[in-house]
């Protein structure tokens, strides 16, 4: 097997039926998304053989107000034994190819589940179609598994955290959002929060990161980093609306071996929200 971030159409088209691997299907509507469309139902209608719906919305904190907050290990583990999935299996993610929320599944199964092989697969949805290789419809009802979580300690930050960073500037802030919403020349797609962004932040869109469902090369990853201002030899704690698009951040840096990063959870759907804490508007600080 292997462990590396991506895995090709064409490798896991070899490897699907093995049993020591679990294909995830984690296809997520964007914020604000009005329209008519049902990802249970598209995921019936088609989806990679032998995949299990793995749906970001059911699977986060059905008790906080904050949209995709992480829930308890406990939960998650046991949600995973009922779709049949393993800690101890290859997990390959995938979603419909824009690499929009595909690796937010990927960061969740690492850090409060301790996976560790845990793959993307390149070009999503869109690349295995591209490939002309075949999908299946129907529910897949795999025979549960063995799931044990083991919590990583120190990537997930809270609210109390990002004051204490604000304060003490031990880590640097990595906003994944629109520039137009950092800057706060435009909306949150979100209603109800303000317009801007944690101070001291730096910008670094994920739609800037990726290409053709995958994450840009490596020099042109050290490139954008470079031009964001940000500094890989510090702790870094990345941010953006709702914490599903500050993980393809984390992907990236991951990509490029930075160890010390973390993920803000609440994001701006828990500091925009607020009337109580300092937000920065305009080009980067």
């Amino acid at each position: 097997m292997t462990s590396s971030l991506f895995v090709s159409p064409a490798w896991l088209q070899a490897h699907i039926h093995d049993p020591s691997l679990r294909v995830l299907d984690a296809r997520m509507l964007p914020p604000g998304y009005q329209g008519p469309r049902d990802l249970r139902v598209e995921y019936l209608a088609e989806h990679l053989p032998e995949a299990v719906m793995f749906d970001i919305e059911a699977l986060s904190d059905s008790h906080s107000a904050l949209p995709h907050m992480l829930t308890s290990a406990g939960t998650f583990a046991a949600a995973m034994e009922s779709l049949g999935v393993g800690d101890r299996q290859h997990l390959v993610v995938y979603d419909d190819g824009s690499l929009f929320s595909a690796p937010r599944a990927w960061w969740m199964l690492h850090v409060i589940a301790g996976v560790e092989q845990v793959s993307l697969l390149a070009g999503g949805l869109a690349g295995w179609q591209r490939a002309g290789l075949p999908l299946a419809e129907g529910p897949v009802v795999p025979a549960p598994r063995t799931f044990r979580p083991r919590m990583a300690e120190g990537q997930v930050k809270s609210l109390a955290d990002i004051r204490r960073i604000i304060a003490d500037r031990s880590a640097q802030i990595v906003d994944a959002r629109p520039a137009a919403r950092f800057s706060g020349q435009a909306p949150e797609p979100r209603p109800g929060l303000h317009r801007g962004h944690i101070p001291g932040s730096c910008n670094l869109p994920w739609s800037e990161l990726v290409r053709d469902g995958e994450l840009k090369t490596p020099e042109e990853l050290q490139s954008l980093l470079k031009q964001a201002g940000i500094d890989t030899g510090r702790p870094l704690v990345a941010s953006c609306g709702s914490g599903v698009t500050a993980a393809v951040a984390v992907l990236a840096l991951t990509a490029l071996g930075v160890d010390d990063v973390a993920l803000y959870d609440g994001s701006w759907s828990e500091w925009g929200g607020r009337d109580d804490v300092p937000i920065a508007a305009g080009p980067q600080d």
